[in-house]
């Protein structure tokens, strides 16, 4: 079984191919991934104009390589996976009507699939990880605490009440003067800093509920700044220092909470997993290693080119919605919000 995943939901043009071996493994063929950074950093964030205007440029010669260099056809494939939202709808739609088109000419099954469910099942690609487990989803938009129990079967016991981690790392990088993408500036500017210079606050510590909040932090590295101004380059790497030892105090704490609650909804998780863009944090990943390894839980992160948006994750999700007969018609709509896991149940 082999899947075609395209992605373009936001500033990654990705196309891939993915397939199952004998030994029911997942296996990369070929992932193509062009990155639009150089289009967007001039305006310190994602246009979605641009964005959408680049995916039309060169989405269909990075099909085109995916294939070539799979050493496969079109008529070989057996399932279009797209990511079909949540993302900005400009792109979603390019992604959406190329995959349909292909579906319909080639007479291939489309598969419709939630960006936010691919990146919840790339550890089953990269690790064969089996259900249930807990997973931290964590991007530039979305941070969620999910028991993953099943393909299509997710509660999420918390979210964020305000900015998702990788949009506060974005905000911070932006405030700081820093370059575009912001979050891998402030955790290299964190790299030569003291991350106990700046008392900063740790939001929601200690509550019942796995939810998270960063906009105060945020308010407070602000303040911090203000006060320094005008700011050498050390009290720029202290502020990115404290910034990042108080998001992984936060998120050690609702992962924490997640776990006493994942009990009541999925039984014991198989493992603790990071996923999305913000998972390549180093700092981020050695704390949950760590805290896996006090629970006696394993700790899988999927390697740094598949924790940003790819291919390779919408043909996975593909392919194992395909195994399930979970195939979609043409009419499948594109979705600029698409929730992916239920709120668990109030305790």
């Amino acid at each position: 079984m082999k899947i075609l995943g395209i992605e373009t939901t936001c500033d990654e043009t990705a196309a891939a191919v993915v397939t199952l071996g004998e030994d029911e493994r997942g296996r990369i063929l070929a992932n193509e991934v062009l990155s639009q950074i150089a289009e967007h950093a001039a305006y310190g964030g994602v246009v979605p104009e641009i964005a959408a205007r680049a995916h039309v440029e060169v989405l269909d010669r990075l099909i085109a390589r995916a294939l070539q260099r799979a050493g496969t056809s079109l008529s070989e494939i057996d399932g279009i996976a797209v990511a079909a939202g949540p993302g900005l709808i400009g792109g979603v739609l390019i992604g959406l009507v190329t995959a349909k088109t292909l579906s319909l000419v080639a007479r291939k099954p489309l598969l419709a699939v939630n960006h936010l469910e691919a990146h919840a099942l790339t550890p089953r690609l990269t690790d064969g990880l089996a259900f249930p487990y807990l997973l931290l989803l964590v991007s530039g938009g979305h941070t969620q605490l999910v028991a993953v129990k099943g393909v299509g079967d997710y509660v999420r016991l918390g979210t964020t009440i305000d900015d998702a981690i990788g949009e506060a790392f974005d905000k911070v990088a932006k405030l700081l003067g820093l370059g575009y993408p912001g979050g891998p500036e402030v955790e290299r500017q964190a790299q030569s800093g003291n991350p106990e210079r700046f008392a900063l606050p740790r939001p929601m510590l200690g509550r019942r509920q796995a939810d998270f909040s960063l906009s105060g932090l945020k308010t407070a590295l602000r303040i911090e700044a203000e006060r320094l101004e005008p700011l050498a380059s050390q009290d720029v790497a202290d502020l990115c220092a404290s910034f990042q030892a108080a998001v992984v105090d936060v998120v050690v704490d609702r992962v924490r909470v997640a776990l006493r609650a994942f009990a009541g909804v999925a039984g014991h998780p198989t493992a603790l997993v990071a996923a999305g863009g913000v998972a390549a944090n180093g700092a981020i990943r050695r704390a949950l290693a760590a805290q896996a390894g006090e629970v006696g839980l394993s700790f899988v992160a999927p390697p740094l080119p598949l924790c940003g948006d790819n291919g390779a994750m919408i043909a996975w999700a593909g392919l194992e919605r395909l195994r399930l007969g979970l195939v979609d018609d043409l009419t499948v709509p594109a979705r600029a919000r698409w929730p992916f896991a239920e709120a668990a149940p109030a305790a």
